[in-house]
């Protein structure tokens, strides 16, 4: 593949959802690099997807790429199928089951592609291997990892968290990590968050993105950087951490931590306020800045 740079490029598995909550059920197209190339695109960068899904779903490949981005997607016997269950209306209470799955990314698949940005957002333990975060880190300065991809993986059909063999591994090889609440601490076995990040940091990690129900706490190693979340009304909680760190690494390449933090809070506001990615114009997320955060 011949050399091709990005502002931003994500890296994950289309996933097929079905959510289930008290309003009903709903099937969305789903997957970390969706919700953040919807985002990334909106913000007027140029960036590509890579992506793994079945032949019978490449129509979110053509959605793609009508926002302006260039998808790299390889076509799987199957799609990774998952069911989110929210059982209440405490969004961050939720089980997931898998009943098929695309299977791994390859080093060929990310082979010449390099970014200011580069965003790995994986859904189960083993569709990016150790392998495949080298070679992009060998092309790639910046890069972020989504570690709900290393520490679920599929027990008798439901994604559950499991301990992670290759834990320093991974977390050393991240310049930013994206984490919830809940998985933050279930690593380090720390309930505030503050002190979470600050253990998470001491793997190698130049910047912690910690999200949870009421909004997003960033640790750059020294300082901690908080904002709310505000959506008007709350439907779209699916894609909420894929769309911070999508619109977190996004701005970076031009702000501070600071500045990243706030744009990518309002950013998932406005998403949370709809099912599926981002789709709003930009200038909305502005336009929030301006109300609730400044």
């Amino acid at each position: 593949m011949n050399k091709l740079e990005y502002d931003v490029i994500l890296l994950g598995a289309y996933t097929k959802d079905t959510i289930i909550s008290p309003t009903g059920k709903r099937f969305v197209d789903g997957g970390g690099f969706n919700y953040g190339t919807n985002v990334v695109a909106r913000m007027g960068l140029k960036v590509a997807s890579v992506t793994r899904l079945a032949q019978e779903d490449f129509h979110l490949v053509d959605k793609l790429k009508k926002t302006g981005a260039d998808v790299y997607a390889t076509a799987t016997a199957h799609s990774t199928c998952i069911t989110l269950e929210y059982p209440t209306t405490n969004v961050d209470q939720r089980n997931l089951y898998v009943t098929t799955n695309a299977g791994s990314f390859t080093i060929s698949q990310v082979e010449g592609l390099e970014a200011k940005s580069f965003v790995i957002s994986p859904s189960i333990r083993g569709e990016v291997p150790i392998a495949v975060i080298d070679e992009i880190k060998r092309r790639n300065k910046f890069i972020s990892i989504d570690v709900q991809g290393y520490i679920r993986i599929i027990r008798d059909g439901v994604l559950v968290y499991a301990e992670w063999p290759e834990k320093e591994a991974v977390l050393s090889r991240a310049d930013v990590l994206k984490i919830d609440a809940v998985e933050a601490e279930f690593l380090t076995k720390e309930t505030d968050i503050y002190k979470a990040a600050k253990v998470l940091a001491s793997y190698g990690p130049k910047e912690i993105v910690l999200t949870h129900k009421d909004g997003l706490l960033v640790y750059d190693g020294k300082n901690y950087f908080e904002a709310g979340f505000y959506p008007k009304k709350l439907i779209g909680r699916s894609g909420r951490g894929d769309t911070v760190i999508a619109s977190y690494m996004a701005k970076r390449i031009s702000a501070s931590p600071a500045e990243a933090t706030i744009w990518a809070a309002a950013a998932v506001s406005i998403k949370m306020e709809a099912e599926g990615p981002f789709k709003r114009d930009i200038s909305d997320v502005e336009e929030l800045i301006r109300k609730k955060y400044i």
